[in-house]
Formats: structure tokens, C-alpha cells, sequence
């Protein structure tokens, strides 16, 4: 398995988080892969995926906040 090598955007906390109840996430992995920490919405988003999108069933649908993509924007590479 990958290891984590950086956060992508400011930590939880720094995005007002003060507990463990709302602390999504992104990663950037040693393989070049990227981890997230959100809500597991795979029941709810499954049936509504675009007819070319497809799921394993190894994979689940995560929700992260808006807020933690836009703040990790500027450390997302662009290749």
C-alpha cells in the first residue's frame, strides 16, 4: 500500500472543524494517487451515475465539502 506524502488544502481544523464529526480530506499518495476522507454516499449517488460511469464493487462514492476542494486547488498538480 502507498504511503501519504502531503495533505492537499488547509487541515480540518484550519476549515473550522473542531471535532472528528466533519473532517473530509485529500491526500496525495507516494504512487501519485490521491486518498480522500468524505461521506460514504454510495447507496444515495449509485443509481444516479451518469449511463458511462461505472463503479466496482470494491469502489464507493465519497463526498468531500466544497470547501475542501476548493482549498486544495492550489496544490492539485497540474500533471
Amino acid at each position: 500500500m502507498s504511503q501519504i506524502i502531503r495533505r492537499l488544502g488547509v487541515s480540518p481544523r484550519e476549515r473550522g472543524s473542531t471535532s472528528s464529526a466533519t473532517c473530509p480530506d485529500i491526500f496525495e499518495l507516494a504512487d501519485g494517487n490521491f486518498a480522500v476522507i468524505g461521506t460514504d454516499a454510495t447507496d444515495s449517488l449509485d443509481a444516479h451515475l451518469p449511463a458511462d460511469a461505472a463503479r466496482a464493487d470494491y469502489e464507493r462514492i465519497v463526498v468531500i465539502t466544497r470547501e475542501t476542494l476548493i482549498k486544495a486547488k492550489g496544490d492539485i498538480p497540474d500533471a
